[in-house]
């Protein structure tokens, strides 16, 4: 514990002790006629509570206004973008009734925002010119064995003309070969043509890769007798001539198993100025429960996710041009977990910390380690603990960003697993050879934790459960601020509210921290009732906005190129003694690779503050920042927006 946690925890203490003593002295029945409830709200509102803790509030809008919140991101204008498309709300999604809010929490204003499609588990990331870019979401929701009346499944549709591609419409009958059963294709898809192989010595002609397509299939008619138990090849009706010989379909098993979500390729800017979204190309891959990560160029790099077909996509990434508007695949494939925690690092290549969010095989691409996008090497980093537990686990770039060491945080098992882990592992990329070690550990096994950088360096880590969707009432009402200084965690006020899956947490421009979300699996101990999503938003006020005085920033420009200085007016210049530039988050399932705190030189002249942005493009990257000031006791100013061109 360093002694600046020591000191304030003896203080709480004393505190509470001396509260305690004196209402007991004056009438100790006043305890039990009131409650504990009572006392302990009588406690955490005094202000010495307050400026050693912090403070929570609920925020509780107006029923018409309120939303399953499954995304957050905080735009440049200050408000908060809130997205819950369908909210995994299967009525919502048949109705296509999907929901935008942006809420404006100085204000305290919540506008309705039209959604162009179900972003139901989207993806994600600032954009150089302030807007957000968004892609993926929901085509259909999952259905669970017992639910499925229909056998089907994938089928992999083959071209071996290298001439030209195929397309076959939604509709289409493949009839397997000898099990004489005909599926039927939902949606429409184009086979590319065969590729022409030859021998690299003597150019002789070898053989055609076929051109592959995916496309999901079901049974015409309801029952189990439809199903297939084998693979088998697929005779495609409707297709004749040389298109008949070179077109067919190969399948595995055709089953009532569970199906599982499928994503869309649509894709969008929310343009925070306007309050709307913009359609821009698609991506080339359907995905749901995607991460998009910015690149040094300045690209959006896609990855993972869902397909169409409800398929974990197959290593195939692609990036979105800002400047275009386009989509393209990237040459060599890489597979992922749905959600992985990608981050880019200072030298340009991305570090994957192995936090990820639900789907995927166990044994493929779940180690941590430093992907070279340009050559596809990945090289892997040892060291880390609870590596089966890597699910539903938190990743954040520790502050300041310079010092390049990440921090994972709790996680569980794979999938609905009851394994969650209490440890903390950190890895700093600036050595030579990075290796994860342990940090402090967290009381509770804790998956879902949300995690968020303060303007004093300190990052505040609060919610999670222990179980899988917090079953079995499993929510942990606790709050930490971990301090990179000391590697350490201190203890602060608990939340009032849960948060589990589909939660999360971003820093506001004045400092204090909004949490949303929560979606448990059930809603009692014994699991026997169906969980209701949390739609309040809770704001935590940290300490620092509970002491005397803070610094003030004013004027200056809205725009600081790499390498340049702006200068600001405080009044309370003298007393500053740290500057940080936060990109602003955002955030869903555990994921925000957005977030970042970047320490700035600066300088001092009577009530004037010069402050030097550093010239590396990947530690700073183009975009929109908050920019805050710290004095001496550590309390933070408003921030004031920046734009890093």
């Amino acid at each position: 514990m360093n002694d600046r946690a020591g000191r304030r925890r003896a203080r709480r203490l004393a505190i509470g002790t001396a509260v305690v003593l004196a209402l007991a002295g004056m009438n100790g029945p006043w305890l039990y006629r009131f409650g504990t409830e009572k006392y302990h709200q009588y406690q955490i509102n005094r202000p010495e509570y307050k400026a050693e803790n912090g403070k929570w509030e609920i925020v509780q809008f107006p029923e018409k206004y309120r939303q399953n919140t499954i995304h957050a991101a905080l735009l440049r204008t200050g408000k908060v973008l809130l997205v819950a498309g369908s909210g995994n709300n299967q009525d919502n999604f048949d109705a296509k009734k999907f929901d935008t809010r942006i809420w404006d929490p100085v204000k305290g204003t919540i506008k309705k925002i039209p959604t162009p499609k179900d972003l139901f588990c989207t993806g994600h990331t600032q954009l150089a010119n302030g807007n957000l870019l968004i892609a993926g979401g929901t085509k259909r929701y999952e259905k669970l064995k017992g639910d499925v009346t229909k056998a089907g499944g994938l089928m992999i549709v083959h071209n071996e003309n290298p001439d030209q591609p195929i397309t076959l419409p939604a509709g289409t009958k493949f009839t397997g070969k000898e099990n004489g059963k005909t599926f039927v294709s939902k949606d429409p898809v184009v086979v590319e043509r065969a590729t022409k192989v030859f021998d690299k010595k003597t150019g002789k002609f070898l053989r055609n890769d076929p051109g592959l397509g995916r496309i999901y299939v079901e049974a015409q008619k309801s029952g189990a007798k439809y199903e297939t138990g084998t693979q088998d090849n697929y005779r495609i009706q409707g297709l004749t001539g040389t298109d008949a010989r070179n077109t067919y379909g190969i399948a595995q098993k055709l089953a009532l198993d569970k199906k599982d979500f499928q994503g869309i390729r649509d894709a969008f800017e929310f343009d925070p100025i306007a309050e709307k979204y913009i359609k821009v190309d698609p991506m080339k891959e359907a995905r749901w429960y995607p991460t998009l990560t910015t690149l040094s160029d300045g690209k959006v790099l896609s990855v993972s996710g869902l397909d169409d077909i409800g398929q974990l996509v197959p290593g195939k990434n692609e990036v979105f041009d800002p400047k275009t508007k386009k989509w393209t695949y990237l040459s060599k494939t890489r597979q992922f977990p749905t959600y992985p925690a990608l981050f880019l690092m200072q030298n340009g290549k991305v570090f994957y910390s192995g936090s990820n969010a639900g789907y995927g095989p166990d044994n493929v691409g779940r180690v941590p380690g430093i992907w070279d996008v340009d050559s596809n090497k990945f090289t892997k980093i040892p060291g880390l603990s609870d590596a089966n537990k890597m699910e539903t686990s938190g990743t954040v770039l520790l502050p300041p960003a310079q010092s390049e060491k990440f921090m994972v945080i709790g996680g569980g098992g794979v999938g609905e697993s009851k394994l969650s882990s209490n440890r903390t592992r950190i890895v700093d990329m600036k050595t030579d050879s990075p290796k994860f070690v342990d940090g402090p550990t967290l009381e509770k096994g804790t998956r879902y934790p949300q995690a968020s950088i303060l303007p004093d360096d300190s990052v505040l880590v609060s919610g999670g459960s222990e179980d899988y969707r917090g079953r079995g009432d499993s929510n942990i009402l606790q709050a930490r601020l971990y301090h990179p200084d000391t590697n350490s965690f201190e203890s602060v006020a608990d939340p009032l509210v849960g948060r589990n899956y589909h939660s999360g947490s971003l820093l506001l421009p004045d400092g204090r921290v909004m949490f949303f979300g929560s979606d448990s699996l059930y809603g009692d101990k014994a699991n026997t009732k169906p969980g209701v999503f949390e739609q309040r938003i809770e704001i935590y006020t940290p300490p620092y906005l509970y002491r005397d005085s803070r610094p003030s920033l004013s004027g200056g420009p809205q725009t600081i190129a790499r390498g340049a200085s702006g200068t600001f007016t405080s009044p309370q210049a003298s007393a500053i003694k740290k500057v940080r530039l936060i990109r602003p988050s955002a955030s869903t399932h555990v994921t925000d690779v957005d977030q970042r705190s970047i320490e700035l030189k600066y300088t001092v002249s009577g009530d004037k503050v010069k402050v030097t942005v550093p010239e590396n493009k990947n530690l700073v990257q183009s975009g929109w920042y908050m920019l805050f000031v710290d004095d001496d006791q550590g309390t933070p100013s408003k921030a004031q927006w920046v734009r890093v061109p």
